[in-house]
């Protein structure tokens, strides 16, 4: 019981210093920041030039830079920011860059992204420029490793600040990072996905990640269940299957 107490105040307090960090006031008492704490930053957070609120991604964009706040910098090609409608009703959040994304600079182009165009174009009828794609860190994990824990805690600001200038009508989470980032450790894709959630008060559904599609194509049927409620939540009308 006790470790369970203390895994749950690490992760509340891992939680606070990242609304503080973004400039937001965290839920419930925080301690006083030390003088330490309150000089400039390199972790990805808006107090490191003083900034504390972004008008628009172009601003955002801008302040990320030729980002060196991690060590996923040392073997990128190009930042993957993110790509679409900035009034996005729907954000598709994934978990990182892969190889030809890396090369491109663009989310989701490789054969993954190429899928999930096609669930945009073709299942739900929408042009794929009309979401907002993007993920969770923002440049190329080697080998396509899952993103480590201080990668995600420095590049996590960004993403937030994405959704709240974008302000989605919902979010669809890409497989177990993306999910697990924003719902949670103990959330787990397999038998999770496809419930609806909510994220700061933004509905979310969690649903696989393309590239899992690609190597299991039988997984394929819940995914288009997953985009059906969304579509569905959106009213964008009735699908083939209704």
């Amino acid at each position: 019981m006790e470790n369970e107490v203390s895994a749950i105040i690490a992760h509340l307090k891992e939680w606070v210093e990242i609304y503080q960090e973004m400039g937001f006031d965290p839920p419930a008492v925080h301690a006083r920041k030390t003088e330490a704490e309150e000089e400039p930053r390199r972790d990805g957070s808006p107090q490191e030039q003083g900034a504390t609120d972004f008008k628009t991604l172009e601003a955002l964009q801008a302040f990320i830079g030729e980002c060196t706040r991690c060590k996923l910098h040392h073997g990128r090609k190009k930042i993957v920011f993110g790509e679409g409608n900035p009034r996005a009703r729907l954000v598709f959040v994934g978990e990182g860059p892969g190889r030809d994304e890396d090369i491109v600079g663009k989310p989701f182009v490789g054969e993954a992204g190429k899928l999930l165009t096609r669930i945009i174009e073709n299942g739900m009828k929408l042009p794929r420029g009309d979401v907002y794609i993007c993920n969770v860190v923002k440049c190329r994990p080697p080998g396509n490793r899952d993103p480590q824990d201080d990668e995600v805690k420095i590049c996590l600001p960004f993403l937030l600040h994405q959704i709240r200038i974008i302000k989605p009508e919902v979010i669809c989470a890409l497989g177990r990072v993306a999910a697990q980032t924003l719902l949670g450790d103990q959330f787990r894709i397999t038998k999770d996905r496809g419930v609806w959630r909510s994220f700061q008060g933004i509905p979310l559904m969690p649903t696989f990640h393309p590239a899992y599609l690609l190597r299991n194509p039988a997984a394929k049927r819940a995914v288009w269940e997953d985009v059906q409620e969304i579509m569905r939540r959106l009213g964008l009308g009735g699908t083939e299957n209704d």
